[in-house]
């Protein structure tokens, strides 16, 4: 199987909050448009140096992690981030990678919003099997 790619939406969940309540404008709620690399093999959604810096998440703590390289780097790890694809949403923290590093979505925010990837199309797919929400195993 090659590489998969999605369109994913990040927002700062403390704007949206900020803009419930009104004390932001709905334009003023931080987000961005890109393109990430779907991977399984990461747990966390991984987000680099840049996307934080137009963003601007709470940084919450720092963590070592494990690079696919099988290098130690240490990390910010920021909080209250949502990740939108198509009709999907969920809200996590996301490890801050060095400038340059692709974006990962990693295993969490995927079985969250309930989405697979396709093995014929090598696309991320809503569940065709709960089409217009997300079903999450309770037990």
């Amino acid at each position: 199987m090659g590489l998969v790619y999605a369109d994913i939406t990040l927002i700062n969940g403390e704007d949206l909050i900020l803009a419930k309540r009104h004390y932001i404008g709905e334009e003023e709620v931080k987000q961005m448009h890109i393109t990430m690399l779907v991977d399984t093999g990461s747990y966390n959604l991984c987000i680099n140096e840049e996307i934080q810096t137009q963003l601007k998440f709470p940084v919450v703590e720092r963590r070592a992690g494990e690079t696919a390289d099988g290098r130690i780097i240490e990390c910010d790890v920021v909080d209250n981030v949502q990740v939108r694809f198509k009709n999907r949403a969920t809200t996590c923290r996301a490890m801050v990678m060095p400038a340059g590093c692709e974006p990962l979505l990693g295993a969490i925010p995927l079985e969250d919003m309930d989405v697979i990837i396709h093995p014929q199309s090598q696309q991320l797919i809503v569940n065709p099997d709960h089409p217009f929400y997300a079903q999450m195993k309770l037990k």
